[in-house]
């Protein structure tokens, strides 16, 4: 299956395995709660997926690499005890608690969640040592004398051998014990994945030309040569970063993530024409409504791949449009419920307004610490926290230069100050509006009714920040573009059915 089908079938697990009964027992007792082995080729996004997992979940994570670890972190030292057996005495070998578990309730302590997975990562690469704790810590979910807490799931990962020498073969005694997933790389899911989490857009539209560069393993004589959706992550943040600074990105610096020469040097060739086509064809002036001749003549004679990376560079610059307004969105949704906070403390009667304001806004930070602490937060929730209270802080600057020290001067100041945000907010969906218009204006100047309107209106489809915004906005060419290319997906697959009714007669 799929990275995404695996994330959620272990969500499932996790649901079902914390289900409490009207007692408050587990209805699936510990003993019964099998172990998630997930297997899959390396790079892929497992241990990506626990951390998601986690937030969404509201629970707590502990990850280790097991092979990072020796025999007595991984189990605890031995020490010797006395105790009495029919009248007499015997020194009996304890161990002290395992790293591991002590993380586990370390966990606990630090965030109060009491619940959460323990993941182990590269389970069956263990040393010869280790393997036997590891057999034993999934078929009875202890490390030496200790358990597992209760409520902590435990998964588990690693790769096939074809992909790591040291990979050991678990017994069917073990194997029978466990849930077993195994995971194979799919782009179209990580693609999805990818324009969600804001990926260079150059990464993305390079791989939708050349999915079979997505993830390559090869086993040469001069070792193995590899590209992974970590590695494309991976350099994807840097060329973020690189573009800021302006600093170049050649083969040289690609191949250190993709560590594949030829597809390095194929991606490093795909950018500098990416670059070059980024200044030819004025983007903004086109999403500003303006089109130069000569550029749409060039458009119509570019090769497919160079259309392509335009119809991308449109995209990447409406979804940055619809992602500004998402954040608005989120801003003003976590901002109501505050704002009702602070008219309520008011309401109580001889409070301060800029003291009531300054205590919202020691409660958002309170809240986020929380979050941050129990690792729930997530980079740009982090982010969109810290937009929350700098808007909170500003109301709170705001009372006070206006010295409205009274409640309904507090109230009617800080009422016209969020009105005002939502107006802003209003004119930001009616400009990316306006942007996914003149869009559709240079397609349909630029290509008419073909494949690349076709391939656009396929982006915006699979586009979940794209999807969101078109829920909100009405635009009459999209459903009509995407109605009909629904019709002929229709009419293909009908098609498609027909002929195999044909040769199976």
């Amino acid at each position: 299956m799929n990275i995404k089908r695996a994330k959620q079938e272990i969500k499932d697990s996790i649901e079902a395995y914390l289900l409490r009964d009207e007692q408050g027992d587990y209805v699936i007792p510990g003993v019964r709660q099998r172990p998630i082995l997930l297997l899959g080729a390396p790079g892929i996004g497992k241990t990506q997926i626990m951390e998601q997992i986690a937030r969404e979940c509201q629970i707590g994570l502990v990850a280790y690499t097991i092979t990072h670890h020796t025999r007595q972190s991984a189990i605890g030292l031995p020490f010797i005890t006395h105790k009495e057996f029919g009248g007499r005495e015997y020194a009996v070998t304890e161990y002290t608690m395992s790293e591991i578990v002590a993380s586990v309730y370390e966990k606990m302590e630090k965030t109060g969640l009491k619940e959460g997975i323990l993941f182990i990562d590269e389970i069956n690469c263990v040393s010869e040592t280790l393997a036997p704790a590891m057999l034993q810590f999934l078929q009875c979910k202890t490390f030496g004398n200790q358990a597992i807490p209760q409520g902590w799931i435990i998964v588990a990962a690693g790769n096939p051998p074809e992909y790591n020498k040291s990979v050991r073969d678990f017994d069917v005694v073990t194997m029978d014990r466990v849930k077993k997933i195994e995971v194979e790389p799919d782009y179209s899911v990580w693609k999805e994945y990818a324009q969600e989490q804001n990926l260079h857009p150059a990464v993305i539209a390079y791989l939708d030309a050349h999915p079979g560069r997505f993830y390559q393993m090869e086993t040469t004589v001069d070792g193995k040569r590899f590209a992974t959706p970590r590695g494309w992550e991976d350099l994807s943040e840097l060329l973020m970063i690189y573009e800021k600074l302006g600093k170049a990105v050649d083969w040289e610096v690609v191949v250190q993530y993709i560590q594949h020469p030829k597809t390095a040097r194929d991606f490093a060739n795909y950018l500098e024409l990416y670059k070059k086509y980024q200044a030819d064809y004025q983007i903004d002036q086109i999403l500003g409504g303006r089109m130069d001749e000569l550029l749409m003549k060039k458009t119509a004679h570019a090769s497919f791949d160079e259309r392509l990376s335009v119809i991308s560079l449109l995209l990447a610059k409406c979804t940055e449009a619809f992602r500004r307004t998402e954040e608005q969105d989120w801003l003003i949704q976590a901002l109501f419920p505050r704002l009702q906070n602070f008219k309520a403390l008011l309401e109580e009667g001889g409070a301060d307004p800029a003291a009531c304001m300054d205590q919202i806004r020691d409660d958002i930070w309170q809240e986020q610490e929380n979050k941050e602490q129990a690792e729930l937060l997530s980079r740009k929730e982090k982010k969109l926290y810290q937009q929350l209270l700098a808007q909170v802080e500003a109301y709170g600057q705001m009372i006070r230069q206006k010295e409205a020290r009274t409640s309904e001067l507090a109230l009617a100041l800080v009422r016209v100050a969020f009105d005002s945000m939502q107006d802003v907010r209003e004119e930001s969906v009616r400009a990316s509006g306006r942007m996914l218009e003149h869009a559709f204006d240079f397609m349909e100047a630029a290509f008419g009714d073909s494949q690349e309107m076709v391939v656009f209106v396929t982006e915006l489809n699979t586009s979940p920040v794209c999807v969101r915004f078109l829920r909100e906005y009405e635009c009459d060419r999209y459903y009509q573009y995407n109605q009909r290319l629904l019709v002929n997906q229709a009419h293909r697959q009908l098609r498609s059915r027909i002929e195999e009714l044909k040769e199976g007669n």
